[in-house]
């Protein structure tokens, strides 16, 4: 699979070079540390508001085709690695490759928190012009827990007082201070939310209040003997964090040619938007099973869908699908209600076997033999089910396995399925012009694009 492209955005005063140690400590996965209108590279772009800068990165991701990325926001940058996730979340097309958020010191979508005072000593330093030394020099002092080493020091300094005039006061005056909430909403990708120890104003606190709830799949990590310019303070560390956050986010990276096609115009955002959602962490039911319940069906997994293991991302689908999803609109007329028949189910199984995980395997399978011919059960219990009742619900249980898998884009990327890019949102449906067998059309061809 591609190896996913981290994505970085600075802080205010600063550049993407801020992030030059952690790009070099997470080699050689590729990246790109960009400039934002009005800072480093950029300055002479001048003042960008909220939405421009979002959609600067947005155009960026499509320029570049990304097909696996990471959004990384310090700071400032993280409203705007937020905006865009959240539109990438929602199934904007051509951002179908983000895969994943990393927020360091992030400001919130809501209005960023920051003492009133210490807003107007900023504003103050441009009021006759550029940022002076002497404040550029307090601005990076006040926002490390130690002095930095002379050279990193001299670099955020540098940055400081490059700076666009309009760009600083357009973010301090206006940009900060927006509120973004209901654009921003609940984002299902996984996020991981890392503070200084020592920040002040967007310290673990603030990110517990203004970020986390934005991100049901998020987590927050605290790095010590950093405050709020933390890719200057403490980049190993810092680097470490965005390591196993990124390889934790690899299962749900699909291949480019796939990837390509659902970003593209064929693919109507509704379509796209409930594909990506079965790539993301699934929010369990607040009344689901228990972990042991859980276990159970991730080993009944590995059984029908040995390529797959115990795998639990695809139980926890196929809980929500049981427990809190619509069904899949039929059941057995002489099992109850498919919530109810799981949980009998899953209670039998165990009941039967002494703890079916803790079986070896090929005594699950024999266990799951004689449950599929009818003769293993437990009758006559309201608690449990009958022989009988077992065959049926292992059939269930077997068709629900594979339901939520083969609904799954990588199961469709693995199988070369591309019926779901024939509508779009315009008003005509592509659809297919050749059906004969092996006569592909020319869009398809994008699939099989190496990844």
């Amino acid at each position: 699979m591609t190896q996913p492209t981290l994505v970085f955005l600075h802080a205010l005063g600063s550049s993407g070079r801020e992030w030059d140690r952690v790009r070099e400590a997470l080699a050689p996965l590729p990246s790109l540390a960009l400039d934002l209108p009005g800072f480093g590279e950029r300055a002479d772009q001048g003042y960008a508001d909220v939405t421009t800068m979002a959609d600067d990165l947005a155009d960026t991701i499509r320029d570049h085709r990304l097909t696996a990325c990471v959004l990384f926001g310090h700071s400032m940058g993280g409203k705007i690695a937020t905006l865009v996730a959240a539109r990438a979340a929602s199934g904007e097309a051509g951002l179908a490759g983000v895969v994943g958020v990393v927020l360091v010191a992030a400001s919130p979508p809501s209005p960023e928190p920051m003492e009133e005072d210490r807003r107007a000593q900023m504003i103050g330093w441009v009021q006759d012009g550029p940022i002076a030394q002497g404040d550029a020099q307090t601005f990076v002092d006040a926002n490390s827990a130690e002095r930095l080493p002379s050279r990193w020091r001299d670099q955020a300094v540098a940055d400081v007082r490059r700076s666009s005039r309009e760009a600083w006061l357009g973010w301090l005056e206006r940009g900060s201070r927006e509120d973004w909430s209901d654009e921003a909403g609940r984002i299902a990708l996984p996020a991981l939310i890392v503070a200084g120890a020592e920040d002040g104003d967007l310290g673990e606190a603030a990110q517990r209040r203004v970020n986390l709830p934005h991100y049901p799949h998020g987590e927050i990590r605290v790095v010590a003997g950093a405050a709020h310019l933390i890719p200057y303070e403490q980049p190993e560390a810092l680097a470490a964090l965005i390591a196993d956050h990124v390889a934790a986010l690899k299962p749900a990276i699909l291949p480019d040619g796939f990837v390509r096609l659902l970003g593209s115009d064929r693919v109507s955002r509704r379509t796209r938007t409930a594909m990506l959602d079965r790539t993301r962490p699934v929010e369990r039911p607040e009344q689901g099973w228990s972990d042991s319940q859980r276990a159970t069906v991730a080993a009944l997994i590995a059984h029908i869908l040995p390529d797959r293991g115990a795998d639990t991302d695809l139980a926890d689908r196929v809980e929500q699908a049981v427990v809190a999803g619509p069904g899949d609109g039929w059941r057995f007329a002489d099992l109850p209600p498919d919530a109810q028949a799981w949980t009998r189910g899953l209670a039998t199984l165990d009941e039967m076997t002494g703890g079916f995980v803790a079986q070896e395997r090929a005594t699950q399978a024999d266990w799951l033999m004689r449950m599929a011919a009818g003769q293993a059960g437990i009758p006559d219990d309201d608690g449990h089910l009958s022989p009988e009742q077992m065959a049926l619900w292992f059939t269930d249980v077997r068709a629900e396995v594979v339901r939520q898998w083969i609904a799954s884009p990588a199961a469709m990327a693995a199988i070369g399925y591309d019926g779901f890019a024939v509508g779009g949102d315009g008003p005509r449906k592509q659809g297919y012009v050749r059906t004969a067998a092996n006569d592909h059309e020319a869009w398809q061809h994008v699939t099989e694009t190496k990844a």
